[in-house]
């Protein structure tokens, strides 16, 4: 449904967020200029020693001025980031969920094209593409289903899914590839995931996951690779994943 057009359906926003008092103000500006007017945005912030709370509350009454949207500020301990999605999962309203952190920021249409992808097809959990800033320059990570199931494909931060399987499949809390495995048991479990190759959101590479030694590296391969076994899937994965895991390297 077009915006103009009536009963919209409320797309919840989720922001996470943590000592994020230099970046989080460009991720909440890319949600409030969204063409898309039915949302409801939650900043989830881990209890900040800067002012990344009193950011988000900055933005907070003129976002919620605007017919259609709200706007809720929560800083508090969590957890961590997955903890602070799963919160947010059970405070969202929105019959889908976007997840966008606070160092990235969402393309002007994202919100739109992805409540018109559900309303075609549906889904359970669908990911557009994401434009990959780096050191080096910048690259497009595409959303697709290759021959296996792999993060090569996966974007997480343009991803949005049913705010009920949210609560169905909690992520696990068991490491910074919570994600991940969250849509494998998804994939695995025969629900319906979409890749839709158009770039959603932009996605500062440097994280928690992207973090540079040879230690890390071999960190993130056992634990994905731990994924697909978990699952069942296939031990061909490793191999693959020391590759991926090879290029990333010399990318941070």
């Amino acid at each position: 449904m077009r915006p103009g057009d009536e009963k919209m359906m409320p797309v919840t926003i989720l922001t996470v967020a943590f000592n994020a008092e230099k970046t989080i103000a460009r991720t909440i500006e890319s949600v409030m200029g969204q063409t898309y007017p039915e949302i409801e945005y939650i900043v989830i912030d881990g209890a900040s020693a800067d002012k990344t709370a009193e950011v988000a509350r900055n933005y907070a009454e003129e976002f919620s001025s605007r017919e259609g949207r709200t706007m809720l500020v929560i800083s508090e301990p969590d957890k961590g980031m997955y903890d602070a999605l799963n919160k947010g999962a059970r405070l969202a309203h929105g019959e889908i969920v976007g997840q966008i952190n606070a160092d990235d920021w969402y393309e002007p249409d994202a919100v739109q094209t992805m409540a018109e992808l559900y309303e075609r097809e549906g889904y359970d959990l669908a990911w557009g593409s994401v434009n990959v800033i780096t050191r080096q320059g910048n690259l497009v990570k595409h959303a697709k289903r290759g021959m296996f199931w792999t993060t090569s494909h996966w974007c997480h931060p343009a991803a949005f899914a049913r705010r009920e399987i949210l609560l169905e499949y909690p992520y696990p809390l068991i490491n910074s590839h919570d994600d991940f495995d969250f849509a494998t048991h998804l994939y695995v479990d025969g629900k319906k995931l979409i890749p839709l190759d158009k770039v959603i959101s932009n996605f500062t590479f440097g994280g928690m996951t992207t973090q540079k030694s040879l230690r890390d590296a071999k960190r993130r391969l056992d634990e994905i690779y731990a994924i697909h076994r978990k699952y069942g899937m296939s031990r061909l994965y490793y191999p693959y994943r020391l590759m991926f895991e090879t290029v990333k390297y010399f990318l941070t």
